[in-house]
């Protein structure tokens, strides 16, 4: 943006410190006459024994003086000015090069500007956090770009392996080769559609409305229950009404990414799967805990980073999961408010806590899309 050329804050501020001053002291000057020289008589009697000044006398002598001091604050209050000026702008000065140096695209320079507490440090530390938090995101923006893009470039280069093979090799069984681009296709549409989730709740492009937790978990129980019943886990939906303002189609996909991850990450024959739902004071409360092969402490805060796997998480052609399914969970949570707590049990397996903005119940269940 262009703009006209003007005088600098440190300039501004000189001229105002002198002024200031210049005017302090033109005022103490009129202290003295108006308090002072008033009151001496302009003419004095010539019987007087010795000799008195007059006020005519005094001004002769008083106003060339004045003038001098004068000149002197002037000349003391822009060079004072100046240098205090100077000194109370360093910090911004700091934090203008800082600003420079993220605009050119480091992001990791950090002002961390001393001394107690004032509103400068206070900016700094804030600009400090901003940073700090712009890093974080742009760096976890590229992971995901990088990730995306090595996820999305395995199916697609599967397909045309097989199709290089069908092409070098005709008579080779057309029917096999149909079914396994497919099933790859599938999983490239499935990644895709993910992604195109992710992007949308992580914009919380949605009008909320009021949302039962426990009518969203007892449908995807239900959706679930065949999968659940084929690896022979049992899934068990409990607790009460829990009412919270959402989009009833991301809530449902995120209770659906919950349970279904609770389920592939089972014991197989004889897993267990419980949903639990409770509204509180100010929250409402859904908590998904399964059984399942022990999970590392230090694996718990990676698994809602996108394309991040369990290492014990078992596979199956038909729901091997595309690595997003707690980022998206995670991503549904916080445009919703809310928060999401990963808990490994001892025993084995997860407990994960979604605490969400408790809300008035409607009048009618808001039904889902």
């Amino acid at each position: 943006m262009n703009r006209r050329p003007g005088l600098s804050v440190r300039l501004k501020l000189t001229i105002s410190y002198a002024g200031f001053l210049l005017l302090a002291g033109a005022l103490l000057l009129a202290v003295v006459w108006v308090f002072l020289l008033r009151y001496v008589p302009d003419r004095v009697s010539i019987m007087a024994p010795i000799y008195v000044p007059n006020r005519t006398d005094l001004l002769q002598l008083f106003l060339p003086a004045a003038a001098v001091a004068l000149a002197f604050l002037l000349v003391f209050g822009l060079m004072g000015g100046w240098v205090l000026a100077g000194r109370m702008l360093a910090p911004l000065t700091r934090i203008a090069d800082a600003a420079r140096m993220a605009a050119g695209g480091s992001l990791s320079h950090r002002i961390r500007l001393p001394g107690s507490e004032d509103e400068f440090r206070e900016l700094a530390d804030v600009f400090d956090a901003m940073l700090e938090q712009l890093e974080s995101h742009v760096s976890r923006h590229q992971r995901f770009a990088a990730n995306a893009s090595h996820e999305l470039r395995t199916p697609l280069a599967i397909s045309r392996t097989l199709l290089d093979v069908a092409r070098n090799d005709p008579p080779r069984d057309q029917v096999e080769l149909i079914e396994r681009l497919s099933s790859v296709n599938t999983r490239a549409i499935d990644l895709t559609e993910a992604l195109l989730l992710l992007s949308r709740s992580d914009r919380g492009s949605f009008n909320p409305g009021p949302v039962d937790l426990s009518l969203i978990a007892e449908e995807a129980a239900e959706t679930l229950l065949p999968l659940a019943e084929k690896r022979q886990i049992a899934l068990e939906v409990t607790g009460g009404k829990a009412w919270s303002a959402g989009s009833a189609a991301l809530l449902l996909r995120m209770v659906t990414n919950l349970v279904q991850n609770a389920i592939v990450h089972n014991l197989p024959s004889r897993g267990t799967v419980t949903v639990h739902t409770e509204s509180r004071r100010d929250a409402s409360v859904l908590r998904v805990e399964n059984t399942g092969h022990r999970i590392p402490a230090e694996l718990v805060p990676t698994l809602t980073e996108p394309f991040q796997r369990g290492t014990q998480r078992a596979r199956t052609d038909d729901h091997a999961g595309v690595g997003l399914g707690l980022a998206i969970v995670h991503s549904i949570v916080q445009a919703h408010d809310g928060t999401l707590d990963l808990t490994p049990r001892p025993t084995g397996g997860l407990l994960v806590t979604i605490r969400l903005p408790g809300t008035a119940r409607a009048s009618s269940p808001n039904s889902v899309r």
